[in-house]
């Protein structure tokens, strides 16, 4: 985790925070819509790949708004 949190904080320092933010947001996007696209439109046996493409989706969607949060706090 403290490892993350410096990524963060370097990242945070270099003015980049936005497009990180932005482009970790898309990737998420990108993986909640696959996710829920292999639940809806295939005939998939197993659940737990668009389960846990929508859960990572989700993560990303969230997490980088928290880390930054995070980074600026520490």
């Amino acid at each position: 985790m403290d490892e993350v949190l410096e990524v963060a904080d370097v990242v945070a320092d270099s003015g980049f925070e936005g497009i990180v933010t932005w482009l970790l947001r898309l990737v998420g996007l990108l993986a909640l819509l696959a996710g829920l696209g292999l639940w809806l439109f295939t005939e998939m046996g197993l659940l737990w790949v668009p389960a846990l493409l929508v859960v990572a989706g989700l993560v990303l969607l969230v997490a980088p708004s928290v880390l930054l949060a995070l980074a600026e706090l520490a």
